[in-house]
């Protein structure tokens, strides 16, 4: 037997047990004490905000009837950087008149992390510098996962003659302006976009001979044990400012922009060793 409750769950200042309403058939409580990634993390309990700070956030539910089974979605969400928002999500199975300790510093297996990036275009002669560093040539295939407007992959097909271009964005506006700009660029016969998450299987990846991101550390390293299962050996990946943990980059470049802001590229090389290792 298993009832959800509902009832957002009562900040409490000390190990306070409230009394069941009026009527209410009499039970037990559970305290929950969570453990955040961020003081400033917001913190939802089943979908309804909380008002708690700090990473060590104590609660207590309304009193839970006996015998039946009971559980809470929880749902932190915070900023790494100023382009990353990472969403995370665990349900926990609770039981009148216990004391529960949620971690939500680790990630869940059942509830991957979600990642929100936020849209930042690329300066063009970041995109072009990305476009040399990764060598991109007639008969490549270049992937743009966070693809944005799809300047990479359209600058990549039209000026540096790349076989074609497939971007990968979460955001469905972008899709429209990326397919209008291509559009207006006359490499629509050469370039295709689609609303997809980038760290869910892409089932033609493997196809792309040059890999371009702009995503955020976060995500580079999701996305780091996927590139190199994926990846054939002499695939070039190329990522705007955002390095792969201990993967060490063989060539980093400094481009300056029109602004005078520095942005470093990062390029890396499949080897038959990496799939090995994946």
């Amino acid at each position: 037997m298993s009832r959800r409750v509902s009832t957002l769950l009562c900040v409490l200042v000390a190990f306070a047990v409230l009394a069941p309403a009026r009527g209410q058939q009499a039970g037990q409580p559970v305290t929950l004490r969570v453990l955040v990634p961020a003081k400033d993390a917001e913190l939802t309990i089943e979908g309804k905000k909380t008002k708690q700070k700090g990473e060590n956030r104590l609660f207590t539910s309304p009193p839970l009837e006996p015998g039946w089974k009971y559980s809470y979605t929880l749902t932190a969400t915070w900023e790494t950087n100023n382009y990353t928002k990472i969403i995370r999500t665990k349900v926990v199975p609770l039981r009148p008149g216990t004391q529960v300790v949620v971690d939500l510093r680790k990630p869940d297996p059942k509830n991957p992390d979600k990642f929100l990036i936020r849209y930042v275009p690329t300066p063009e002669i970041v995109v072009a510098g990305m476009c040399k560093l990764a060598g991109v040539k007639k008969g490549d295939v270049v992937f743009d996962l966070g693809c944005g407007d799809g300047r990479i992959v359209i600058t990549a097909v039209k000026e540096f003659g790349a076989k074609r271009g497939v971007g990968v964005d979460i955001d469905p506006e972008r899709i429209l302006e990326s397919a209008a700009n291509a559009e207006e660029e006359k490499v629509s016969d050469k370039v295709k976009f689609r609303q997809g998450d980038v760290l869910q299987k892409i089932k033609d990846l493997g196809d792309a001979s040059v890999v371009m991101l702009y995503m955020g550390k976060d995500v580079n390293l999701r996305l780091m044990p996927i590139l190199k299962k994926t990846l054939k050996p002499g695939s070039r990946i190329v990522s705007h400012d955002f390095s792969m943990g201990d993967w060490k980059a063989e060539k980093t470049v400094i481009v300056e922009d029109e602004f005078g802001d520095e942005h470093i590229l990062y390029l890396w090389t499949i080897g038959k060793k990496d799939q090995k290792r994946e």
